[in-house]
C-alpha cells in the first residue's frame, strides 16, 4: 500500500476515457455525482439482444473518477445489465474491505485508494451509473 494514490496508471487512464460522447437516443441514462468532491459521471447504454452494444459517456470527474470510468467504458459493451450491476456491487464491497477485488479488468489499480475512503465514491460513480442504466434500458 506504498503505492501513490495519483500514480501514472491512474493519470494515464484518466486522460484516455473511451466513449467520452453521450448517446444521442440512449435507451438508458442515468448520472451519479459524489457529494464530497462534487464528481458528477453521466453513462447512456444502448442494449441489443440484452447485452451493452453502445455506451456514451460524459465525465466531470477528478483523476480517480475518470480513471475508473475509463475502465467502466472500455469494459462495458458486451456484458448484461446484471453483469454490470454484479460489478458495481463487487466494486462496491470491495472498497469497503468486505469483498476480494472485483472480476473487471485493471480494478486493482484502486488498491492504493482502499485506505482513502473519501475517494470511494468518485470511484464508483460509473460503475452506479452504468447499472442504472442498463438496467432502465432493459426494461
Amino acid at each position: 500500500m506504498n503505492a501513490p494514490l495519483y500514480n501514472t496508471d491512474i493519470l494515464r487512464l484518466a486522460a484516455s476515457i473511451p466513449h467520452h460522447e453521450r448517446l444521442s437516443d440512449p435507451m438508458g441514462s442515468s448520472e451519479k455525482r459524489s457529494p464530497i468532491c462534487g464528481s458528477r459521471v453521466t453513462v447512456d447504454v444502448n442494449l441489443a439482444d440484452g447485452r451493452v452494444a453502445e455506451v456514451g459517456m460524459l465525465v466531470r470527474a477528478c483523476a480517480l473518477g475518470q480513471a475508473s470510468s475509463s475502465l467502466f467504458a472500455a469494459h462495458a459493451v458486451g456484458r448484461t445489465p446484471a453483469e454490470l450491476a454484479a460489478a458495481r456491487d463487487e466494486l462496491t464491497a470491495w472498497l469497503a474491505g468486505e469483498g476480494p477485488a472485483p472480476d473487471w479488468p485493471d480494478l486493482d489499480i484502486f488498491t492504493p485508494a482502499l485506505t482513502v475512503t473519501a475517494r470511494h465514491p468518485s470511484i464508483r460513480l460509473a460503475f452506479e451509473a452504468g447499472a442504472d442504466a442498463a438496467a432502465q434500458a432493459g426494461t
